[in-house]
């Protein structure tokens, strides 16, 4: 589908981006870095580890050295996927965190024991050993220079910065103020950033492809830093880690296929609401109207209940994807939605039947679409000093009850936000695209893929167009720019309805390159979002 709308329907200071090679991410020093490797003959997964490993410095309030990762590729023939979420260390139990933490329901959302196997630096190494071009050492280069000479605090970074650093919970952890207060405070707008402690560690990084990050120098400074605040990290942990190549889950929609990262992550609810919403006719529907909102926003509470339900490492769980994306039983489900009432939809029963994104492409025609976190914000707050390492907290993310299937487990991966997405026709390459924000991810995945395929916006028009954002039980947050009569209707509907005048924290950010024919000939067209400072660089 390439007959876009190219009416743009909203206000923007935007038009997608033509070009054969494509770097889109949210800084444009982060965006330079992959294209970089593009002119030194590297290929989009050498511009994909070179572009990641910049956003960890100009974007450390999202993610970091010590972040997970996930990852989608068209290497020119087929699909690949990559899960570099990192596991638990092998002391955690439940029994574990009740005798450090008495009855919590989940472990802690700061400190060490919030903190499981970083896999990001990981997924760096797999993806250039697999399919990589260039040295690996030369796509640290980039990250190296920018954590040296540093780079100008952005707004929308120095405002989370600013908002991480009131935060008696992150202060106050192991190196956090160290690191990224050492002035006492977080940097201003257009304020010089150097972070230089993470040069060394790219340094390490690039001169042993990863491995002094998992077995060497590093590991060792990561497993004393842990031993000397309580936690229970060790090298062995560490060293024991290897991310692992998944086939990418897929569902049709609407002679589209979308695939996304299988569990332990949240993609399947995206590829939920869409095989739920394909039982409705949205294209006669007006794309701003409240019918199509109203539809699309029941379709998505009825996929977050079924992925908070059932969805887990898949060791834990005890309902299959397949099951949960049954076209039968997702005709079920939609017959629960009513298109006057808003709802508050429990689990169904399929058994019977702080991110970032970035994503490249290049003339060969390889796509790559990668995202890596640091889950809330700066993570844990747990930072190692001397080499500028700043830890995720995606521990948090397991459950201390033993009859979840997100049950912690020595070795068990938690339950993830973090989705790349892809879509293919056909058995071909047609967009590789994210959004980040928590679980607004798989909502933006929905209501995108939404306004191109059902209604022909195009790139851009999807990324600037008003978005919602199911929050808890009816509670639905909308941007300012939705039209006022479709809230008013929708209030009307029995949703609970808060207007956001802040975009850059409750609806995502994404980019976005859909492919124009071949590359060789034709090209890319790529779209970022403004809401995070989104960029595309092209050559």
């Amino acid at each position: 589908m390439t007959a876009f709308n190219w009416n743009q329907a909203y206000p923007t200071v935007r038009m997608p981006i033509f070009g054969r090679n494509v770097v889109a991410t949210s800084h444009p020093l982060a965006a330079q870095a992959g294209l970089r490797m593009i002119w030194k003959g590297g290929n989009a997964v050498d511009a994909a580890i070179a572009t990641a490993a910049a956003k960890t410095l100009t974007e450390p309030c999202s993610n970091g050295l010590g972040s997970d990762a996930f990852c989608i590729l068209w290497d020119g023939e087929r699909l690949h996927g990559l899960n570099a979420s990192g596991p638990a260390p092998a002391a955690w139990t439940p029994e574990y965190f009740t005798r450090k933490h008495g009855g919590a329901r989940t472990p802690p959302m700061r400190g060490w024991d919030s903190v499981t196997v970083p896999g990001a630096v990981a997924a760096w190494a797999a993806l250039s050993e697999r399919f990589g071009r260039l040295p690996f050492a030369d796509l640290m280069e980039p990250a190296i220079e920018i954590a040296e000479r540093g780079y100008l605090a952005p707004i929308v970074v120095q405002q989370k910065w600013a908002a991480a650093a009131a935060l008696p919970s992150l202060a106050g952890q192991p190196g956090f103020a160290e690191t990224f207060l050492p002035r006492g405070r977080a940097p201003e707008v257009g304020e010089r950033v150097t972070i230089p402690h993470a040069a060394r560690t790219l340094r390490a990084i690039a001169e042993t492809k990863g491995r002094a990050f998992y077995e060497g120098e590093i590991a060792q400074a990561i497993a004393r830093h842990a031993a000397a605040h309580g936690g229970a990290m060790t090298v062995a942990d560490l060293a024991a880690f290897t991310p692992e190549w998944v086939e990418p889950l897929a569902k049709d929609y609407r002679g589209y296929t979308l695939h996304e990262i299988p569990p332990n992550g949240q993609g399947i609810a995206a590829q939920i609401a869409l095989g739920i919403l394909e039982n409705f006719d949205l294209a006669s529907l007006p794309v701003d109207g409240p019918d199509a909102q109203h539809i699309q926003i029941e379709a998505m509470k009825l996929a977050f209940a079924d992925t908070y339900r059932y969805v887990a490492d898949p060791s834990g769980m005890g309902v299959s994807p397949e099951a949960m994306l049954d076209p039968a039983y997702l005709a079920t489900r939609a017959k629960l939605i009513d298109r006057t009432k808003a709802q508050d939809f429990g689990a169904g029963n399929p058994v019977r039947g702080g991110t970032i994104y970035l994503t490249t492409a290049d003339s060969s025609g390889m796509m790559v679409s990668f995202i890596q976190s640091n889950y809330m914000g700066f993570g844990s707050g747990i930072v190692v000093p001397e080499w500028g390492i700043s830890m995720q907290n995606r521990g948090h993310g397991f459950s201390l009850d033993p009859a979840s299937p997100n049950v912690v487990a020595p070795g068990k991966r938690p339950f993830h936000t973090i989705i790349p997405g892809f879509l293919t026709q056909g058995g071909t390459p047609v967009m590789s695209f994210g959004v980040m924000g928590g679980n607004m991810q798989p909502q933006g995945h929905v209501q995108t893929l939404v306004r191109m395929i059902d209604h022909g916006q195009n790139p851009q028009a999807a990324c600037d167009a008003p978005r919602w954002r199911v929050a808890d039980g009816l509670s639905v947050n909308t941007e300012s720019t939705m039209p006022a009569a479709t809230v008013q209707s929708l209030v009307e509907r029995g949703h609970h309805l808060e207007v956001i005048n802040d975009s850059y924290q409750d609806f995502g950010a994404g980019q976005f390159i859909w492919r124009m024919g071949d590359p060789a000939e034709d090209g890319y067209v790529a779209a970022s979002d403004p809401r995070r400072d989104g960029q595309a660089v092209v050559c």
